[in-house]
């Protein structure tokens, strides 16, 4: 390695390299086609390696185009040591082990090894596949297809990684039959515990340089001790968050705790089942389930209505709720009782009784602790709440804020987080996410998008359109839209902040498009899986497809097939929701303003994701079209629009319709 260090612009052996593998006659640009040396990334890179080299935090926010990827991938590579990459999906981490990195190793003759971590239910677990096959409850033709699909597929695969058999669909239910949670592992006492697919990828990661997991398994991992994570993390000295906007919100998911009729309801299928299989004569096992199962559906009961979200204090003190969680404490005590006394004869019995003690712990917490008490101290402030569904019901604790959790698992052994992103600030201000995660006083930085948003895209936001809030608003949003949907020739995303909406514009735009003759294939989310829709809609070419949350990011269609992006409303969380309203009571006892320090940020960098989807390399052109009025008639309207990619903008039709003619200027 050459040493520059006398170069004042150089500071250390890896910066004089980093320089060598960007620059324009550079590694990257003699060994992959198309890559174009870009300033902001070898900038990005420099930034990252220097926080590597000093074990220190940084956030980096790239604009869409910049090559983060690349940027933090080398600088840890040539660094060494042990890294593990956190993504934002299982997509995006499938993407980074099997092309990304595999590139990278490949240009800089890296000879790191690299292993995939994911959670247990995507490991085909050889004891409860034998056991499924054994039991042979299945109810329909195809879910015993798939049986036998998946029995063939652990002859052959080294992994068994079900994303590996794309012929059994991910979300198929034969999954949950085959496939191990951290109730129902048997652990080391399983006789298959040699060939275990959870332990084989665990043991890998644990011997690897590299280890690409995803968010979620990260946090469960923190909070359950359930995914390896925790002992890879002692030997880790990097450790890079990609799509880092998303970990306030993961975090918040596994920091806090659920339980749910469902669960309940399981345990109590299993605990007969293990019950007469191993111990019919120890009990009378369908009288002691019964009361158990009964007092579950009554809980759920307690609220007439589906689909409800409300907080504890919302819940009237006359509620049957109330006693109906007494009682199904008390019966699951019973039941615990009886699991006690014959868990002795059978593992599965044992793992019932486990099992059983941890639900009603759980039941036993969901409860207010009065601040001063003994039993406050040391907890995080929690919101309690309940969510119920059509057929269960759901009791969260949910933390008020995610950072002294996750500062203290940040403590102790000295090594580099980086946290990256396209979208973590509100106009270069990185507050609001720096409070939520509480990496204060960490330095941040920002680099723009190479590319020329003025030429290449136009933000549209049309006039008299009514108010978000009025009767008939979605009609409105498909009036607005549908001139521009004709001129762009399909090719459009319409991204919706609700279900509802989605089915509404499904609706009005399939009986516009029949009424006009247009023949637009209309790609509807809940149609199909997320990547068949996409799929779909790169192949049709003159497509429209709508979603809600999902495809607000994470999605990258270049080139023609996506020219117009629409977007329905401003996407605030709603008001009604029982995190949000206790964390806006929390800041507003300190004196903050709960919506500008917490609801408007949050909103921009949704809206920053959404907005996002459109222009995704240097010759995509498009018009991003945001119906919402509020974008103009609200003071805090230009501090959104100012947050977005510095778009040519207008409001008038016919200037976005001239857009979609080839080589006229705005």
């Amino acid at each position: 390695m050459t040493d520059l260090s006398n170069e004042a612009s150089i500071s250390s052996p890896h910066e004089a390299q980093l320089e060598q593998i960007f620059g324009e006659s550079g590694l990257l640009s003699t060994s992959i086609a198309g890559y174009r040396p870009r300033a902001a990334q070898i900038e990005m890179a420099k930034s990252i390696l220097q926080a590597i080299e000093q074990q220190s935090t940084l956030l980096a926010e790239a604009g869409t185009g910049t090559g983060k990827t690349y940027a933090y991938l080398i600088p840890a590579l040539l660094w060494g040591g042990k890294t593990i990459v956190s993504t934002g999906t299982k997509n995006l981490q499938d993407q980074l082990y099997l092309r990304d990195i595999p590139t990278i190793k490949k240009v800089l003759k890296a000879p790191v090894s690299v292993a995939l971590l994911k959670g247990r239910a995507n490991y085909v677990c050889h004891f409860h596949l034998e056991r499924t096959l054994q039991n042979g409850r299945l109810t329909t033709r195809e879910d015993v297809g798939y049986l036998r699909d998946i029995s063939r597929f652990i002859k052959t695969t080294s992994s068994g990684d079900k994303s590996e058999l794309a012929r059994v669909p991910e979300g198929a239910s034969i999954w949950s039959l085959v496939t191990s949670t951290k109730d129902t592992c048997m652990g080391s006492e399983c006789q298959y515990y040699q060939d275990c697919f959870v332990m084989k990828a665990r043991k890998e990661a644990q011997q690897a340089d590299v280890v690409v997991v995803n968010h979620h398994l990260f946090f469960a991992d923190l909070a359950l001790k359930d995914t390896g994570i925790a002992e890879l993390l002692p030997s880790a000295n990097t450790v890079i968050f990609d799509e880092a906007h998303q970990l306030p919100e993961t975090a918040t998911l596994f920091f806090g705790d659920s339980i749910s009729t469902s669960q309940i309801l399981e345990l109590c299928r299993d605990s007969l089942a293990e019950g007469l299989s191993h111990a019919r004569d120890g009990a009378e096992w369908a009288a002691i389930v019964a009361p158990v199962e009964r007092a579950a559906r009554d809980l759920r009961l307690a609220f007439a209505q589906d689909s409800i979200r409300m907080s504890l204090a919302q819940i009237a003190p006359s509620s049957e709720f109330f006693p109906h969680l007494e009682t199904l404490k008390e019966k699951l005590d019973d039941l615990i009782s009886v699991l006690e006394k014959q868990a002795e004869r059978a593992e599965t019995i044992e793992q019932c009784r486990v099992r059983a003690i941890d639900l009603l712990t759980k039941l036993e917490d969901w409860r207010e602790f009065p601040a001063d008490s003994k039993e406050a101290k040391g907890r995080p402030e929690c919101v309690l709440w309940v969510e119920a569904y059509s057929s269960s019901l759901q009791l969260h604790k949910t933390p008020l804020s995610i950072a002294p959790i996750f500062n203290k698992q940040r403590e102790g052994v000295p090594r580099a987080w980086i946290f990256a992103s396209a979208t973590m600030a509100v106009k270069n201000d990185f507050s609001h996410y720096v409070s939520q995660m509480g990496l204060w006083d960490q330095p941040a930085k920002t680099w723009p998008s190479p590319f020329n948003y003025q030429e290449q895209g136009l933000l549209y936001v049309p006039e008299s359109m009514p108010q978000p809030n009025s009767w008939g608003y979605t009609e409105a949003v498909v009036d607005a839209a549908l001139p521009l949907i004709e001129a762009a020739g399909g090719r459009t995303f319409l991204l919706c902040t609700t279900n509802k909406a989605v089915k509404q514009c499904a609706e009005k735009l399939r009986s516009e498009f029949e009424k006009r003759g247009l023949v637009f294939p209309l790609f509807v989310q809940g149609d199909a899986g997320r990547t068949e829709l996409l799929d779909r809609f790169r192949i049709a070419g003159n497509g429209v497809l709508i979603g809600s949350q999902s495809f607000w990011e994470g999605v990258d269609v270049r080139g023609e097939a996506l020219s117009l992006v629409v977007i329905d409303k401003l996407p605030f969380a709603p008001p009604d929701d029982p995190v949000l309203a206790a964390r806006i009571e929390a800041m507003e006892k300190k004196g903050l303003n709960g919506f500008v320090h917490h609801q408007l940020p949050e909103a921009i960098i949704n809206l920053k994701q959404g907005a996002g989807r459109l222009i995704r390399d240097e010759t995509d052109r498009g018009v991003l079209m945001i119906c919402d009025p509020r974008l103009i008639s609200k003071p805090y309207g230009r501090r959104i629009w100012q947050s977005l990619p510095p778009f040519a903008r207008t409001r008038e039709l016919a200037v976005a319709v001239r857009f979609f003619e080839k080589d006229v200027p705005i």
